[in-house]
């Protein structure tokens, strides 16, 4: 199984995070599209600061490797409006997918109608700009039970309001990969989470965020029916390796 195709090659961490430069955080996502373009990984996952810079050394060297980013990124409790400025703003900059961190927290208070707004609004802007919106609903924050409710909102959310050939560009995506848990339990995508996800995703894809960590999982979650996975270990799945990495 050629599961390059499926992956977005991701780093996230901010200089702040990582104790490293803004121009060493740079080099470390040029670093990150260079692998991807020599390996024919799909995508690289990158923050919003640095997406012009990394679309143009994509585009420098004749690639169609795509440029996604984070947006809300990562607690998700930015306002509509905030969401809708940055997701502008990497529009502009060049980026060819969008992941929003959904405002789980108002879902979890019951705030539907704010979860709705956001949802149609900025899957909207990606639309219509001819971008890929994913909307990432941090299952670890959520019961089973909330992970197949959340999901089939979503999934409802864009039949009502978009086209059945806008579907196959709307994602739900399991995690941040910054969520903090508790008791050992995982941050990240698990089998029994993305099941959740798919049996309640109806048209819309499923991508796998975090915790895919052997190429035994990438395929058993490709072969569950997932469209993406999100990995900050992409080259080692790909070589057929284990992956040390924390997301």
């Amino acid at each position: 199984m050629n599961i390059a195709q499926y992956l977005d090659s991701t780093y996230l961490k901010t200089p702040e995070q990582s104790g490293i430069s803004h121009e060493g955080t740079l080099q470390i996502d040029k670093e990150l599209a260079q692998v991807a373009i020599d390996n024919g990984i799909f995508a690289v996952m990158i923050r919003p600061d640095y997406v012009a810079e990394i679309k143009k050394y994509i585009q420098d060297r004749n690639s169609n490797v795509a440029v996604g980013t984070v947006i809300g990124f990562h607690e998700g409790t930015y306002s509509v409006e905030e969401k809708l400025t940055e997701a502008s703003k990497a529009i502009e900059d060049g980026a060819d997918e969008l992941d929003f961190v959904i405002n789980y927290n108002a879902y979890l208070q019951g705030n539907i109608d704010l979860v709705k707004e956001e949802f149609v609004k900025c899957t909207k802007l990606a639309l219509e700009h001819h971008k890929i919106a994913k909307w990432i609903i941090e299952i670890a924050a959520l019961t089973d039970e909330q992970i197949g409710d959340l999901t089939k909102n979503i999934s409802n959310w864009a039949e009502e309001n978009f086209s059945a050939n806008d579907l196959p560009h709307i994602f739900v995506k399991s995690s941040t990969g910054f969520y903090e848990t508790t008791g050992g339990k995982p941050n990240g995508a698990t089998f029994e989470g993305i099941k959740i996800m798919l049996d309640n995703a109806g048209k819309l894809p499923v991508k796998a965020a975090g915790g895919v960590r052997t190429p035994e999982d990438a395929e058993k979650m490709i072969t569950m029916g997932v469209k993406r996975i999100g990995t900050s270990s992409a080259l080692a799945l790909i070589k057929n390796e284990a992956s040390s990495g924390g997301y």
